[in-house]
Formats: C-alpha cells, sequence, structure tokens
C-alpha cells in the first residue's frame, strides 16, 4: 500500500520578517520578539529543516522538507502559519470580541484577580445560581467593552492563548437538556481582529 503514495522529492516555503521583528531559530525551536513582547514555540515534532537567510537585504525564515508525503507537506504551511502568526502577535497583536446573546435572562460577566491569575466569572446564565468560573492563562487580557453593551475583549500577543480563552468561556455557557434551535443563550466571538 505505501507503493502507491507519492513522495515529493523537494517542498519549501518563506516567510518574511518584517523590519523590528528579531527571529531565532535554533533546532526547530522559534523565538520571535518584537515590540509587544517575544513568543517562543518548539517544532520538533515535525521532520522539517527551518533556517534563517537573507534575501535582497530582507531577512526571510526558510522551511524545506524533503521526501515528503502528503500529510508532512501539509504541514509545512503550516509551521509558515504558526510563524507568521507569532510575528503578528508581536507586532500587533491579537483581540477577540465577544458578545453576550440572551433571551430572558440576562447574562453577568465579571472579571476577577486571584493572586496573579484573571479568572472570568459567569452568573445568571439561563437563570442559573450556578456561577462558572474561567481562568485565563499568562499574558491574555480581559476587558468588558464600555461603548457596546454586552460586550467583552480578549486580547495578548499569543493567537492559541486568546483562541482558547474564548473557546473556554464560549463553551463554558453550552446549553444543556434543552433544544439549541430554540435557547441560542451563550457567549459568542463576534469579531477577530488586531489590536492596532
Amino acid at each position: 500500500e505505501d507503493y502507491y503514495k507519492m513522495r515529493v522529492i523537494y517542498s519549501t516555503r518563506n516567510v518574511e520578517i518584517p523590519a523590528g521583528v528579531t527571529v531565532t531559530c535554533k533546532a526547530r525551536e522559534i523565538t520571535v520578539t518584537g515590540p509587544k513582547g517575544s513568543l517562543h514555540r518548539s517544532f520538533k515534532h515535525l521532520a522539517v529543516d527551518i533556517q534563517l537567510s537573507e534575501v535582497d537585504g530582507g531577512k526571510i525564515l526558510k522551511v524545506d522538507l524533503w521526501f515528503g508525503n502528503r500529510e508532512t507537506i501539509a504541514a509545512v504551511r503550516t509551521v509558515c502559519s504558526h510563524i507568521e502568526n507569532m510575528i503578528t502577535g508581536v507586532t500587533k497583536g491579537f483581540v477577540y470580541k465577544m458578545r453576550f446573546c440572551y433571551a430572558h435572562f440576562p447574562i453577568n460577566v465579571s472579571s476577577v484577580k486571584e493572586g496573579a491569575k484573571d479568572i472570568v466569572e459567569i452568573r445568571n446564565f439561563l437563570g442559573e445560581k450556578k456561577v462558572r468560573r474561567v481562568e485565563l492563562m499568562d499574558g491574555v487580557k480581559y476587558l468588558r467593552t464600555a461603548d457596546v453593551k454586552d460586550q467583552i475583549e480578549i486580547s495578548g500577543i499569543d493567537i492559541n492563548k486568546v483562541s482558547l480563552a474564548c473557546a473556554r468561556i464560549s463553551q463554558s455557557t453550552m446549553v444543556r437538556n434543552k433544544d439549541i434551535r430554540k435557547f441560542l443563550d451563550g457567549i459568542y466571538v463576534s469579531e477577530k481582529t488586531n489590536i492596532e
């Protein structure tokens, strides 16, 4: 069966590194530093070559793969997308806006500090007495939008942490044992954008 799996001899893709951003690469461990901070990520689980090079005065990060099958070739672009998201994070940052949706019982959301951790508390969801608590990871900020009713903003430089925080908030308000076509209450991501 492996006989029919075609291998492509050489696949490559580049990521341009903008001015003001420094990228270091050592043994498939990437560190990206920019005006907003520094991010680190390991790609040791993938058999790809990652190297820095200069082209026409600008720096690029080159991701190479030799003798790849369909799955590993797809991973080349995934690696590049992750690195591009890291570059965007340290230069612009990410903001996810979330809106409260309710038919009758107004959802009450607040943020409390416990030590160094920020915890988002959700009350009165569907009139329930239960307090839903979602812990935010380091580097993720919570903001209640002042000029828009029933909206919060989750922001940070690491897209994984920001999107994970939003997913946890959204999933904590899932309606159980009801017809979800009728009970549309919840907290949903309404917009994904950059800080600036």
